[in-house]
């Protein structure tokens, strides 16, 4: 009579395989699920960034450059060449030079005589260094009505 033992030792194996299958699925759902959860957290950052700038653009009014030298006195940052550029460390706060993240804001042209628009757009670092047309983590457009210095 033969002994059932390499039967159940196959058994063994075959659950092992199964297992570690398995476990393998979860731990990549786990992984791609924390690179899902940091881009929506950096997403979320971006998008608080540029609100905060588009808030402090309108309030300050006025001409293009006025609002973006407004803006920037409020924001501790100064306009360079019409645009206004801010870099965040991967932590999200302010650092000179180059950070994980920037944020820039410049004017946009539009039809309607007084009306004033500026594109405030949020960038990873190492997106724009790829190509030249990458994808903002978050864009916002803001507008308001310059007021006559006559008025």
């Amino acid at each position: 009579m033969r002994s059932k033992a390499p039967l159940a030792l196959m058994e063994q194996m075959v659950m092992l395989l199964v297992f570690a299958l398995a476990s393998a699925l979860c731990l990549q759902a786990f992984v791609k699920s924390d690179a899902i959860s940091l881009k929506n957290g950096n997403r979320s950052k971006a998008a608080l960034a540029a609100q905060n700038t588009a808030e402090a653009i309108q309030h300050c009014g006025g001409d293009l450059e006025h609002a973006l030298a407004g803006a920037g006195e409020l924001l501790g940052v100064v306009p360079k060449e019409g645009k206004l550029r801010i870099a965040y460390d991967e932590d999200w706060n302010m650092t000179e030079g180059e950070g994980a993240f920037y944020l820039e804001a410049m004017g946009v042209s539009t039809d309607t005589p007084g009306l004033k628009k500026a594109s405030v757009q949020v960038f990873e670092n190492d997106a724009v260094q790829g190509s030249q047309e990458a994808a903002a983590l978050f864009a916002i457009e803001v507008a308001w009505i310059e007021e006559d210095a006559d008025e």
